[in-house]
């Protein structure tokens, strides 16, 4: 893997291309961005990581002219609207896509068309972990077959300013731990689209985005993003917690995604893959 895309150049790719700057096994070669705005920023802060590595660093505001560039993969890191406008033209072309908001998939229909279009061309649509752990066991466990899969969201009142979470509680009057919603993994994904990848990644591992129970809690005692799910099945039950860090970007963002999307990454030219 030595060309590697990118679709968006926030918090999360920033420190996806840091972290992969750091690794002597990633044999990286070129960068290639695709922003919507401000390129020459964006050029400026990529070659930045990317120089002193030998990495050569190009950036496009149109996605017909990257793809021309024929990366070896692209990875999207832009939000759930981005998945919708560039994600069939990915696989169109014969490209893997690693997907971070995976939480688009909540929308049936996106869903299915992308999946067609990946099926038709041989592409791979590859979704990370991101900021939850133990999918391995929870895709073995749905073999099985799965009973319960719940998934319960913690973060600061801060993590959720700015989404629906503000319609339903006052968030910067918070004493207490709040639930604030209840409801399915696609509800969630589809409500708190910048905040419900997690839950959209269990219910696509497991049970499916109708049957997978989703609570998302808005707690003043906590600076961290913590997720919890249980799982019943015929195979194995356990239960699972992982406390993350906020992103010193993006207090919405869990630092383990980039690490994440890192894995996988190097994962496609690793001599040992786990």
């Amino acid at each position: 893997m030595q060309h590697l895309a990118l679709i968006g150049f926030g918090a999360i790719s920033r420190s996806l291309v840091a972290t992969l700057c750091d690794q002597p096994d990633a044999g990286l070669r070129a960068l290639s961005l695709l922003v919507r705005s401000a390129p020459d920023k964006a050029h400026d802060a990529a070659t930045q990581l990317c120089a002193p590595h030998g990495i050569a660093v190009k950036v496009y505001t149109d996605l017909a002219d990257l793809l021309a560039a024929q990366p070896d993969v692209v990875v999207e890191c832009a939000g759930q609207p981005a998945v919708a406008a560039h994600g069939e033209a990915v696989l169109r072309a014969g490209i893997d896509l690693i997907t971070a908001s995976v939480g688009a998939f909540a929308d049936q229909a996106l869903f299915d068309r992308l999946k067609a279009t990946a099926s038709g061309t041989g592409a791979q649509i590859i979704l990370p972990a991101g900021a939850i752990g133990g999918i391995d066991a929870l895709v073995a466990a749905r073999l099985s077959g799965l009973e319960v899969v719940t998934y319960t969201g913690r973060k600061p009142p801060s993590g959720w300013a700015g989404t629906d979470a503000e319609n339903r509680v006052d968030l910067a009057a918070l004493t207490e731990p709040t639930v604030f919603f209840e409801g399915s993994a696609r509800e969630a994904a589809t409500t708190f689209p910048k905040n419900a990848n997690v839950a959209a990644t269990l219910a696509l591992a497991g049970l499916g985005m109708d049957a997978t129970r989703v609570r998302l809690i808005a707690d003043p005692h906590t600076r961290e993003n913590t997720h919890e799910y249980l799982v019943k099945s015929q195979a194995v039950d356990f239960s699972l917690s992982l406390t993350g860090k906020v992103s010193p970007l993006n207090p919405k963002t869990s630092l383990s995604t980039a690490y994440s999307l890192a894995r996988v990454v190097l994962n496609r030219s690793g001599a040992i893959v786990i």
